[in-house]
């Protein structure tokens, strides 16, 4: 069993395509193909069920996958131990954020970090707070930053709050309430809401808020990504709960305060196992200290 087979199984996993696959790995398709066949007859298992119109994995690749993606991470990391031994910092960067991050600078760490160490492959992945949270757990991500209710900690992974902010309402210029210079929940609730869908975290902070004030709201539209919201609050299709300290980014967009306004509280995770060193070597450019807080 060799690495390079292992990153070939991943591939293809990730995009259920052998020839994207084997474009995304700089290699011809029938030598990915053949390697990983190699690899399967030396498990004595099928990892993938090929038709001719799609691929997916089998239970045995469904089962091989988490161990196969621990077992690369652990060569890199072992790689970037032995890098940073002798004062210098390798491997990966694989940073997840959410949209409304406003609690550190991402682009301006990055472009010193790579300044800094050009060595370094960086990736970028946005979304979810609960999906990245699961993709640092998985080692598919080294580090994330989040924004969560004061209810939610993050499990299975080592997490240090970066600041709290209440979240404002944001409506149409044209909106009655863009007047206002603030408003309680209890009219906000009469309004259409935007919001992300049910369940993210993203969206549980406005919810518990209207739940614990005895309301109920109607979100009228749900949206996978929070940089989608201000253009639908923009034209007055509807409202929407945002940070407060990312609204002024926004144009087109009156800002309201809530009198009983919930709070979120940015956060950034990284493994349980502690910071790779090109993590590490982020954090501290941000001001991170790289541990448990």
């Amino acid at each position: 069993m060799e690495l390079q087979q292992l990153r070939y199984v991943l591939a293809v996993a990730e995009t259920l395509n052998f020839t994207r696959a084997a474009e995304h790995c700089l290699v011809v398709q029938s030598a990915l193909s053949h390697q990983i066949a190699r690899l399967e007859q030396e498990l004595g298992a099928r990892l993938f069920e090929r038709t001719s119109r799609r691929v997916r994995l089998t239970a045995a690749g469904e089962a091989f996958l988490p161990a196969a993606r621990q077992c690369l991470e652990a060569a890199e990391r072992a790689a970037a131990e032995v890098a940073a031994a002798v004062g210098e910092v390798r491997g990966r960067l694989a940073v997840g954020l959410i949209s409304t991050v406003t609690a550190v600078d991402i682009p301006a760490g990055l472009r010193e970090f790579r300044g800094r160490h050009p060595q370094v492959r960086i990736s970028l992945r946005v979304g979810a707070s609960k999906d990245l949270v699961e993709q640092v757990r998985q080692g598919a991500l080294d580090v994330a930053f989040l924004g969560l209710p004061t209810t939610f900690r993050p499990e299975g992974v080592t997490a240090r709050e970066l600041a709290r902010g209440r979240l404002v309402a944001a409506v149409s210029p044209d909106h009655p309430l863009a007047a206002r210079e603030r408003v309680p929940l209890r009219e906000l609730a009469a309004e259409p809401f935007v919001d992300l869908p049910a369940g993210s975290a993203g969206r549980a902070q406005t919810d518990l808020a209207f739940a614990a004030a005895g309301l109920v709201r109607d979100v009228a539209f749900e949206v996978d990504e929070a940089s989608y919201i201000p253009r639908l609050v923009g034209p007055g299709l509807a409202v929407a709960m945002l940070p407060a300290a990312y609204v002024p980014q926004l144009a087109g967009i009156a800002v309201v305060e809530v009198t009983d306004a919930p709070t979120r509280v940015e956060t950034v995770v990284w493994p349980r196992t502690g910071p790779t060193p090109a993590t590490a070597a982020f954090l501290a450019l941000l001001g991170i200290p790289d541990e448990a807080g």
